[in-house]
């Protein structure tokens, strides 16, 4: 606190100022002469850099926190479900697939984390890889955590529903995937017919969910990992798992 009586002289106040702002003057110019390409890309607004990005997302990955976080999430969504579930009648759960219950880690750093769907998927780990012919080998991993909660949600028997960007061309593959990994007691696996194409995946995702409650069920819990998995309504909580590798409009 300063007290009554030790206030410097204005004058003395006033030339503190203009030297300090002399100084700040000075130091401005001198970094400006230092990194003037630095100077310019901060007055052109750049992005983020995508390739710092990609480091960030496989540290963040390798890290630990990307499994503690789907852990967060899972846990969350299994105690809503274990709550919920008993309270209504013909309760329903929906997942999404892709980075959901099944991972794609591999042929995500096999791609560069590109997003390229043309293409053979022969050259794993090295890549590249496309992603409909890793879709139709039948084989992309499960996810601990949320397959956990899938089990929390039949347990307590409330229907579960996937919906996915994959195409019909995709179903005997996608069927034969869940299976394997623990995945085949389900009610309905909704995919795009087709040559379909939606501008943003809630365009598809959302009214199927209208259909699934005008058939009499009340989704209690839709999960995924892209906020377009979750836009639209049609549940009564979601849940979005982490996912900073790719972005679903």
């Amino acid at each position: 606190m300063i007290r009554a009586g030790t206030l410097p002289a204005r004058s003395n106040v006033r030339r503190s100022i203009i030297g300090a702002f002399a100084l700040l003057v000075t130091a401005f110019a001198a970094a400006g002469a230092a990194s003037p390409a630095r100077a310019d890309l901060l007055s052109l607004g750049q992005p983020a850099n995508v390739g710092e990005a990609k480091i960030a997302a496989t540290a963040y990955r390798a890290s630990g926190k990307y499994d503690r976080d789907l852990s967060r999430v899972s846990a969350a969504a299994g105690a809503w479900i274990a709550l919920r579930a008993p309270q209504v009648s013909r309760p329903a759960v929906v997942f999404d697939i892709d980075d959901t219950l099944l991972t794609n880690w591999e042929v995500i750093k096999a791609d560069d984390f590109g997003r390229v769907f043309g293409g053979p998927c022969s050259l794993l780990p090295e890549g590249p890889c496309g992603w409909v012919a890793w879709d139709l080998r039948g084989k992309t991993p499960a996810i601990p955590q949320t397959v956990a909660v899938y089990r929390k949600a039949r347990a307590l028997g409330a229907a579960v529903f996937f919906i996915s960007g994959r195409d019909e061309t995709q179903r005997t593959a996608t069927e034969r995937n869940l299976r394997l990994v623990g995945l085949g007691d389900y009610s309905r696996l909704i995919l795009v017919a087709k040559g379909a194409h939606y501008a943003s995946a809630a365009d598809f995702k959302a009214p199927q969910r209208a259909a699934i409650e005008a058939a009499g069920y009340r989704i209690i819990a839709n999960i995924g990992d892209q906020p377009s998995d979750l836009a639209g309504g049609h549940a009564e909580r979601t849940f979005q798992l982490p996912n900073p590798f790719y972005r679903i409009p």
